[in-house]
Parts: C-alpha cells; structure tokens; sequence
C-alpha cells in the first residue's frame, strides 16, 4: 500500500466515527437525528461501512479490497443524491451542515479520489453488483417500513429522503432506478480509474 492510500484511508477511518459522534450528541443539519437513530440514513451507514472498509483495509489491503469498493460506491452514490437529487430539494447549506459537511462532501471526495487515482486494482462486474447489495438492502427496508406505516407526517415521517411523495410505486420505481444507476456508476468508476492510472 502506498503512502498517500495509506494517508487517506488514515484520515477516513478517523473523520466517520468522529462526525457520527457530533452528529449522535448534536444532530445539527439536515437529515440527521441524533443517537442512534441516526443509522436509519443510508449516509451515515454508507460512511460507517466505508469506514469500517478503510480500518480493516489498513491492516490487510488484499482481504479488504472488494468491501472497500463496495463501500466507496456506496459513499460515491451518497454523494452524488446529495448533489443531483436532495440538495435542490433540501438545499445545498442544509446539506452541508454540522457533521453533514464531512458525510456529504468530505468523506466522499476523499473516497471518490481513492477509487479514481489511487485504487490499483481491477474490479470485476461481479463487484460492481455486489456494489448495488447496501442500497438494495436499505431501500428494501426503506420502502418496506413505509408500506406497513404509510409515510407519516413531519416530525414522525416515515419518508425522510421523500422518494415516496410521489406515490408508492413512484417511489419503489425510482429506488430501483437507483440500484441500475448505482451498478452503472460502479462500471463507469472502475473504468475511469483504469484510463486515469494508465496515463
């Protein structure tokens, strides 16, 4: 592992824990909650696995290399529904408030430029539907809770990402286009990093 892998994923598996911490006592911004019912966001879980990936990956990169893509994909999709899909909703400040900022940008970015420049490793399609597992499982979950609840009302809300405002079948709909685009971006990652690290 090279030094500046090593740096980054050092500096991961130290910013997750202390941002889910602020967030657990504080729940300052966006989309968060305090203690643990902070876990019912796919940000905080997707950095939470991306930073279990990066301490296990610190002490044994060969073991730990698919879980890392699979987290950093994960991550990568947080990022990108924060930029494309809840910031104009929610707005881009809230987004990036409290221990947001380091859920929403930091730890992704760090993320996104491990898997483009530094991620020597080329990871099969297999990996890239594996990559889809954590956002199938929580959206299976997510949309699960709403058919049996209904999507409540504010500050009780069943629906706090609102895939669903639009109609239940909207909102099943719209996590299954999630799952396609996530495996997509997975292949589209894995390829870019291959042409980068070429150069």
């Amino acid at each position: 592992m090279n030094t500046c892998r090593k740096t980054v994923n050092i500096m991961i598996a130290v910013i997750v824990p202390c941002a889910w911490v602020w967030m657990m006592t504080r729940g300052s911004g966006s989309l968060a909650a305090t203690g643990l019912n902070s876990l019912k966001y796919f940000t905080v879980l997707s950095n939470l696995l991306e930073g279990l990936a990066s301490v296990l990956f610190l002490r044994s990169a060969r073991s730990a290399a698919r879980l890392k893509y699979i987290a950093g994909v994960a991550v990568t999709l947080t990022f990108m529904t924060v930029m494309c899909f809840l910031g104009p909703i929610f707005s881009y400040r809230f987004m990036f408030k409290g221990a947001n900022f380091w859920f929403h940008l930091i730890v992704p970015l760090l993320t996104i430029i491990e898997m483009l420049v530094l991620d020597d490793r080329e990871h099969s399609k297999k990996d890239s539907l594996m990559a889809v597992l954590p956002l199938l499982v929580y959206g299976s979950f997510y949309m699960g809770n709403i058919l049996l609840n209904g999507p409540g009302e504010w500050p009780h809300s069943n629906d706090w990402y609102g895939f669903a405002r639009w109609g239940i079948p909207q909102g099943i709909a719209l996590f299954a286009l999630f799952c396609v685009l996530t495996y997509l971006g997975a292949r589209l990652i894995t390829r870019a990093a291959g042409r980068l690290q070429r150069r």
